[in-house]
């Protein structure tokens, strides 16, 4: 999410706010300004909730009544604009194919942003036990919204879809926490799951400084009243964003620099440093029961914001309401790739197709049409899955896929990496030294832009270094796939009291793998397939933090998010293990304080031991993809 959020500032000058991304222009169907106003009529709408504020609403309604058409909504605190009743944007919905389909088009501005009234709330918890009206959350304005625009607009018939990339995306998914009966249809896209577990602001609680800092720097501050000008942006100073927050020094230097206590959902986050009753309200997924909506999730395997959400959110759907249409979409995409261009390639990665095309013709235009329309026919498996490294399109009647085969990759000496269990009886260990003041970069690029480049970059400029411990399996004599979910289970032992560790799956190519362009040399790549952090001091509980005992081999365990690829025959498996990632995470101290409070002086050397022996086995639990 956080990528876009960045992006907004820069959105709202040049598009005048659209809310998710700005509309992809695939060239099989572009939309213009003068299309939608020779088709549509746009009007504004002051929506009152049943606590009495109101909520700015826009609507384009198609100019052809000879049927009824069916309401399609967004909501998202990024602007519903271009503002006035003149001015129109250049498509409609979620890709231009919807513009010439013909739908009631909703786009709303959510309590406390831009035109609407009321106080605004970084995602609002969900309320289940309304005791008054003034009980509201993002599911009953959601509900009050399609409740009067039904009973308002003309010439609809009667249902209402939703949906949204990003923050829009977890309204969308908010909305299934108590669903109008109208609510149809709803695809959450790149949606918010948690935000301490594993989307945007932390991951398995470690901060993501850099997305949280930027991000809070122009969206949350006081808004005194309606504007249609809400962001300011923020200038570094710099082009070096690992100089710039290196500089900064501990986190809490943030407020006494910049925010100042200002701004409300900073203060929330310096104040929660655990997974209290303040994170486990803002979660979205305890309250995804009894939906009766059809819900297509959409994620993709390169975001960098929210990975999390999707799986998690189809994950809660698939259990809760087993009878309910439920589907996942996972593609080759970074934060929203799926809603523009044609998905041929990510970076210096190609992927043999236009993925993005295919989901917007084939997906995501026919979901709609026909759990809203009746049109058409549905045959969506319940998971479409695209797989890296082989580049294609799978289908499977769920997912994690049923025939994955339980397999564990462990770490041997000399850096080796295997499917084989070490054998030596002897304690046997690879070492490093962690230095908060010199943290391991997240990126090789020089840069004040977060970016998602970081999610397939070469990683050979982190395997060079001497903090970063590197285990490769010898060249594969054939394919292999790799599916599901996958578990760290690291054996470590460090001098401090805490630590973070950071692991990643890295695809190696042959070194005589052809040259994708004559500036990128593929030849030894180090594609980064998967990477996660965990604060070491959560490996028993995320609520109840533990010191590590100095010296002490320990058990830390953690999730990498999920996987779907095919590393080829030729290549290598490499597995890389860090204790910073900066400045996308936070440092840590290596001492066990609250890590929003420390100072300079509780920031530490530490020498960190990943064990690889018989009885401490460090490994990766993956799924493998029995060949056909």
């Amino acid at each position: 999410m956080k990528l876009f959020r960045l992006l907004a500032p820069l959105l709202c000058i040049a598009v005048l706010a659209f809310s998710s991304f700005p509309p992809a222009q695939p060239v099989q169907a572009q939309s213009s300004i003068a299309d939608v106003k020779a088709n549509y009529v746009k009007s504004e709408h002051q929506i009152p909730m049943r606590d009495g504020r109101k909520l700015y609403t826009v609507v384009y309604s198609p100019k052809d009544g000879s049927q009824k058409y069916p309401f399609l909504m967004t909501r998202t605190p990024y602007g519903s604009g271009p503002y006035g009743v003149e001015v129109y944007r250049p498509s409609l919905g979620p890709s231009p194919l919807f513009t010439s389909e013909g739908y009631i088009f909703v786009y709303q501005d959510v309590r406390g942003t831009f035109l609407s009234e009321g106080d605004y709330e970084d995602v609002r918890p969900f309320i289940p036990n309304k005791k008054s009206n003034a009980d509201i959350d993002e599911a009953s304005d959601t509900y009050d919204t399609i409740d009067w625009l039904i009973k308002n607009i003309p010439n609809n018939n009667g249902r209402a879809g939703m949906y949204g990339i990003s923050y829009p995306g977890f309204y969308a998914a908010a909305a299934l926490h108590d669903p109008h009966p109208a609510l149809k249809a709803s695809s959450p896209q790149a949606p918010i799951g948690d935000m301490f577990l594993g989307d945007d602001d932390h991951h398995n609680g470690a901060f993501f400084l850099f997305d949280c800092f930027s991000f809070n720097q122009f969206f949350g501050m006081p808004r005194p009243q309606p504007t249609q000008n809400q962001f300011k942006s923020f200038n570094m100073g710099t082009p070096d964003a690992y100089q710039f927050f290196l500089e900064l020094g501990p986190v809490a230097n943030a407020q006494k620099k910049y925010f100042k206590g200002q701004n409300k959902y900073w203060n929330d986050v310096m104040a929660h440093g655990a997974y209290d009753e303040f994170w486990q309200s803002h979660s979205t997924l305890p309250h995804l029961k009894k939906v009766h909506t059809a819900v297509l999730t959409v994620g993709g395997w390169f975001d960098a914001e929210d990975l999390f959400g999707p799986l998690n959110i189809y994950q809660k759907l698939e259990k809760n309401n087993p009878q309910g249409f439920n589907a996942l979409v996972m593609g080759p995409w970074s934060h929203g790739g799926w809603a523009r261009g044609t998905g041929e390639s990510l970076g210096n990665i190609r992927f043999d197709s236009k993925p993005s095309e295919w989901y917007r013709e084939n997906v995501e235009l026919k979901f709609f049409n026909f759990h809203l329309k009746d049109k058409g026919e549905l045959k969506l498996p319940e998971a479409s899955v695209f797989q890296t490294g082989a580049n294609e399109w799978k289908s499977y009647e769920q997912w994690p896929p049923t025939q994955l085969q339980a397999r564990s990759l462990y770490f041997q000496a000399n850096g080796k990496l295997s499917f084989d269990a070490p054998k030596s009886s002897a304690s046997e260990f690879a070492e490093y030294i962690s230095d908060p003041s010199k943290p391991v970069p997240y990126t090789n690029e020089i840069t004040n832009n977060r970016g998602t480049g970081y999610m397939i970059e070469d990683q050979r400029f982190a395997a060079r270094r001497s903090d970063v411990l590197t285990f490769q399996t010898e060249a594969l004599a054939e394919d292999i796939t790799l599916a599901g979910p996958i578990l760290a289970d690291l054996f470590v032992s460090i001098t401090g009291t805490d630590a973070d560790f950071v692991v990643k799956l890295i695809d190696v190519s042959p070194d005589n793998a052809p040259n994708t362009s004559p500036q990128v040399k593929m030849g030894g790549f180090q594609m980064l397939v998967r990477a996660e952090v965990m604060r070491g001091k959560f490996r028993n509980s995320f609520s109840k933090p533990e010191a590590f005992t100095p010296n002490q081999p320990t058990e830390v365990k953690f999730n990498l998010q999920d996987v779907n690829h095919t590393f080829k025959a030729g290549h290598r498996l490499m597995v890389q293990v860090q204790s910073s990632w900066f400045p996308l995470v936070d440092r840590n101290p290596q001492k066990f304080v609250d890590i929003y409070s420390a100072t300079e002086a509780d920031f530490q050397k530490a020498t960190h031991r990943v064990f690889h022996s018989a009885k401490l086995s460090s490994h990766l639990k993956v799924g493998v993809l029995p060949p056909k």
